[in-house]
């Protein structure tokens, strides 16, 4: 990796932070409810806002990375709406101070990501884009695993208090790494045209990706973070113990699931090709949940790390969108398919609470989480039908 080493591991820090701070309020749930009477609706609420925040942002992001590039622009919103949104968290003192601070943070991580992406899309080869993508996308989702075991250890040792104001400065430190270390891609010259939404739109090629941008991450993230541990008490009668293991040996699947998508692409001969195998077996595993939900633990357990490896086709699919942007849409391209997934995301996991809600008042355990489990099942298959419809990736 050339001059952009120290600049793009500044930028993996600020995405393992962005990883982090979608997924820690699990962690920190007990602890909120019994200091801040914070009830398990109120952090519903507070993770959507973070899901809401990033996604609205994604457009105006797109534009700043076109104008200014990535290093102002993943700098100042990491350092003022990450580190500030760390901060209000620290001084909470009620339930709408977390969802203020949770907003503030979802504003904070919406560049991080598309940052590094415009630099691999702005100045690396094409056929390099999947493996640089999925890379990061593995490092930076070592922030999820932190923020499980390792974040209980240090809240136990530290307090809760004391550990986000240790994580403000954590965030602010990667803020200014980035700004201090990360190189913008040349800017390009007068000749090229101005970008827009409306250019994107046009893009045929893209119309039948973006219904699977909206699920695919949306059913692994939403399965990993809300379900899988009601799910594997409930139905299979597991204890904490196990279900931190088992959704452990998720999150890492996925991890790994991020870094084989590069490779996968290469062997399969294309992004989109690796993406349909990809999304073919997340469908069989979630439709042996739906129609056999209570098979046994182990068999949880596999369907479980199954769905986490193959649920981590996003670097395909942003490889295979990729593709067809021109060179002055890049920033504002990426952002826009970034805005399908994060905001697929952000309304499944709002949506899927009172789907099962009435399920659960309607049937046993088992068949309640089966018809959660059919709630995901049948958008992620509208998806991948539609996704035959896409053409094969323009410049590799």
């Amino acid at each position: 990796m050339p001059a952009y080493s120290a600049g793009l591991a500044s930028l993996v820090l600020g995405y393992m932070l962005s990883q982090f701070y979608r997924a820690f309020l699990a962690v920190l749930a007990p602890t909120l409810r019994d200091q801040l009477g914070a009830t398990a609706g109120d952090l519903a609420l507070s993770s959507g806002l973070w899901f809401i925040a990033f996604a609205l942002m994604q457009l105006p992001v797109g534009a700043a990375l076109d104008r200014w590039g990535p290093r102002r622009t993943v700098g100042l919103l990491l350092a003022l709406g990450g580190a500030g949104g760390a901060v209000v968290f620290a001084m909470a003192g009620a339930p709408w101070h977390l969802h203020v601070a949770m907003t503030l943070l979802g504003i904070g991580c919406s560049p991080a990501l598309m940052g590094p992406y415009y630099i691999f899309a702005r100045e690396y080869p094409a056929a390099a884009f999947g493996t640089l993508a999925g890379v990061l996308v593995g490092f930076g989702s070592l922030g999820n695993i932190l923020g499980a075991a390792p974040l209980v250890w240090v809240i136990q040792s530290l307090g809760w208090r004391a550990t986000l104001w240790g994580l403000a400065a954590v965030t602010l430190m990667a803020a200014g790494l980035v700004l201090a270390k990360v190189r913008d891609p040349a800017a390009l010259g007068s000749d090229q045209p101005q970008g827009s939404v409306a250019q994107i739109l046009r893009l045929r090629a893209l119309w039948f990706i973006l219904p699977l941008f909206s699920v695919n991450y949306a059913v692994a993230a939403a399965i990993r973070g809300l379900w899988a541990g009601p799910w594997l008490e409930q139905v299979h009668g597991a204890d904490a113990t196990q279900i931190g293991r088992y959704t452990l040996a998720m999150g890492l699947a996925m991890v790994v699931g991020s870094f084989v998508a590069g490779p996968a692409a290469r062997l399969m001969g294309g992004a989109r090709r690796a993406m349909l195998l990809f999304t073919a077996v997340m469908i069989g595993a979630l439709s042996v949940m739906w129609l056999a939900p209570g098979l046994g633990p182990a068999w949880a357990a596999a369907l479980l790390v199954v769905l986490g490896f193959f649920g981590s086709g996003y670097p395909l699919l942003m490889a295979h969108g990729k593709s067809f942007l021109p060179r002055h849409l890049v920033g504002r391209g990426v952002t826009f398919l970034n805005m399908f997934s994060i905001g697929g995301a952000g309304v499944m996991q709002f949506a899927s609470r009172p789907v099962f809600g009435s399920a659960q008042a309607a049937y046993p355990s088992a068949e309640a989480f089966a018809m959660l489990w059919l709630f995901f099942l049948i958008p992620l298959v509208v998806g991948f039908l539609l996704y035959f419809l896409t053409p094969e990736a323009q410049n590799g």
